[in-house]
C-alpha cells in the first residue's frame, strides 16, 4: 500500500508524464509504465492502467490536434488498418512476469531513446512524400503486435517513422499518432479482456488527474525547447526504469 505521500507522488508524477506526452500527441502509455514500474506495482496492474490513461489523455490530444485541423485521415488508416487487429492479438499474450518485464524493459529502454532524438519543427515540412503502403502496412502491424502485448499505445514508435520517412509534418504526424494511439490502445485493452488479464485495473483513480494533464498539455504545443529538455528528463526515468526491469530479471 501507498503511502499518503506516495499517493501524492504518484498523482504529481502521472499529470507531469500526461502533459508532456500529450503536448505532441501522445497518451503517454510508456511514463506511465515507467512510473508504476518505479513504484513497484505488480505487472497485471501496470499494464491494463497504462492502456485506459493511454486512451483518455490520447483522447484529448486527437480532439485538440483535430480542431486545429492537423489531422489527416489518409495518412492515419494504413497504419490503423493493420496495427488495430495485431493490437487486440497482443493484448491477447499471456506472459510469465520475466517475459513481461525484459518485452517492457526493452519497450522503456526503446522508448527513451526516441524521446532524446531531436527533429526539427519545420522537419518535413517542404518534403513531404505519400505514405507507401507496402511499407507502412508492416510497419503498422508491427507496431499493433508490440503496442498490445506491453500496454502501448505505440506512438511513439510510429511518430519517429513517420518523420524519418517524410511522411508528415511535424503536427501532422502528431494528429496520426493521437488518433493510433487511442485505437490501439482501445484495442490493447479489449484483447486483454479476452485474454483474460482485464483484472488490473486498480489505479483508475489516476484518470481524472490524467485527463487534466492531458487538457492542459494539448493545448501547450509541441516541439519547444523547454519540452525537448523535460522530455530528455523524462527519458532518463524510463531508462532508470528499464535498468530495474533488467536487474529484476537477474
Amino acid at each position: 500500500m501507498l503511502s499518503s505521500s506516495g499517493f501524492i507522488i504518484l498523482a504529481v508524477a502521472v499529470f507531469i508524464v500526461a502533459v508532456l506526452y500529450s503536448s505532441v500527441g501522445h497518451g503517454g502509455a510508456s511514463g506511465y509504465l515507467a512510473v508504476l514500474t518505479l513504484f513497484s506495482f505488480s505487472v497485471s496492474q501496470v499494464a491494463g492502467t497504462a492502456l485506459v490513461l493511454n486512451v483518455f489523455v490520447g483522447g484529448l490530444a486527437l480532439y485538440s490536434y483535430a480542431r486545429a485541423g492537423h489531422l489527416r485521415p489518409a495518412l492515419l488508416w494504413p497504419f490503423v488498418l493493420a496495427s488495430v487487429p495485431m493490437a487486440f492479438v497482443g493484448g491477447a499474450f499471456r506472459f510469465n512476469e520475466q517475459t513481461y518485464r525484459f518485452v517492457l524493459g526493452a519497450a522503456l529502454a526503446l522508448t527513451a531513446l526516441r524521446l532524446v532524438q531531436r527533429f526539427s519543427p519545420t522537419a518535413g515540412e517542404d518534403s513531404v512524400r505519400p505514405v507507401s503502403l507496402h511499407i507502412s502496412l508492416p510497419v503498422g502491424g508491427g507496431i499493433g503486435l508490440l503496442a498490445g502485448m506491453v500496454g502501448l499505445g505505440g506512438g511513439v514508435f510510429l511518430s519517429p517513422v513517420m518523420i524519418l520517412m517524410r511522411w508528415a509534418t511535424v503536427k501532422q504526424t502528431s494528429a496520426v499518432a493521437a488518433a493510433f494511439i487511442v485505437l490501439n490502445s482501445a484495442s490493447g485493452l479489449a484483447g486483454r479482456f479476452i485474454g483474460g488479464a482485464g483484472s488490473g485495473l486498480s489505479l483508475l483513480w489516476l484518470v481524472p488527474i490524467a485527463a487534466l494533464g492531458g487538457w492542459i498539455g494539448s493545448h501547450l504545443g509541441a516541439n519547444k525547447l523547454p519540452a525537448l529538455a523535460l522530455r530528455r528528463v523524462l527519458a532518463v526515468v524510463l531508462l532508470v526504469a528499464a535498468a530495474k526491469l533488467f536487474v529484476i530479471l537477474h
